[in-house]
């Protein structure tokens, strides 16, 4: 989707700075390819005024209360719930599509003669649209746990059920014409429907070419990292039997050095040569002479061991 502000001109730039930051964020994204559903009396004038004038119907919007989370397998209480009615819904359809018609008009004349109070005008006509959607959205919500409910597909939890049908009831809002004279809910049950049959089949064809779920062991493995940690290992093997026999014929404070150094008696973390400073009572640039005199010893120890064999 094309957004407004992928358009803007330059000259529009000029009184983008004169609006507030909210109002100019919602300006660079109303979309400029904005649809609606036509109805003849939206080109006569008192259109407007019938439906958001002073004296147009008020609209008590019912609100969706249950969790998407909610348990499958329990049923939904009945709570006495308002709903929606017939004339509600068509005066909430007739608004929506009102503020869409209006709001393509006026980008379209805005692209022609771009102006501060026009676009000021798109901004009030794109946010009652996104309103009375929404407001759909929430009035029609239990159609979508509902029927999520009653469906059963394996892999697919309700959750996910729950989002799909959610996206289908948008759909729904957008593409519903009021004027054919339909319920809106059997419109917007047979598309949820058909979503859900659309996910089984794409459920089904990915259990097909992937059978077997995804295991993180059965990963490629890094040959490199694994050679490297095999290198260490035998490093630290070899090095331990030097000092468990003594091959390099280490004194004491070498082998306290060593062993302290690389956490070879303990297993926990190797110590800095300021903490093994610290045990022996040396400072850090003696214990550091004193590694590599040791380190000497048991290259020469190793030397002599591989030659022997």
């Amino acid at each position: 989707m094309i957004r407004l502000a992928d358009t803007i001109e330059r000259e529009e730039t000029a009184f983008l700075g004169q609006l507030a930051q909210n109002d100019r964020d919602a300006y660079v994204h109303v979309p400029t390819d904005l649809e609606w559903i036509p109805n003849e009396a939206f080109n006569q004038p008192e259109t407007e005024h019938d439906l958001f004038g002073p004296s147009s119907p008020q609209v008590q919007v019912p609100t969706w209360v249950d969790r998407p989370e909610a348990q499958d397998d329990q049923p939904t209480p009945r709570t006495g719930r308002r709903r929606l009615k017939p004339s509600e819904e068509v005066m909430l359809f007739l608004r929506y599509n009102y503020a869409r018609f209006r709001t393509s008009r006026l980008l379209k004349a805005q692209r022609a003669h771009p102006s501060l109070a026009r676009a000021r005008q798109i901004i009030l006509w794109y946010r009652r649209a996104m309103q009375i959607r929404s407001d759909l959205v929430s009035a029609n919500m239990p159609l979508v746990l509902a029927m999520a409910k009653r469906t059963q597909i394996p892999g697919v939890d309700f959750t996910e059920l729950v989002s799909e049908g959610s996206l289908a009831l948008l759909r729904s809002v957008e593409k519903f014409d009021v004027s054919r004279g339909f319920k809106f809910s059997t419109y917007a049950c047979r598309a949820i429907l058909k979503s859900y049959n659309r996910l089984a089949t794409r459920t089904g064809t990915y259990r097909q070419r992937f059978p077997v779920e995804f295991d993180p062991d059965l990963e490629q493995i890094d040959h490199n990292q694994l050679r490297y940690e095999r290198q260490q290992f035998s490093a630290v093997e070899a090095l331990q039997e030097v000092l468990d026999g003594n091959l390099a014929h280490l004194d004491e404070l070498e082998q306290t050095v060593i062993r302290e150094r690389y956490a070879l008696d303990s297993g926990g973390r190797k110590r800095t040569l300021r903490q093994v400073g610290q045990i022996v009572g040396l400072t850090n640039e003696r214990v550091r002479q004193i590694q590599n005199r040791a380190f000497g010893k048991i290259r020469q120890a190793l030397q002599v061991e591989e030659s022997a064999d």
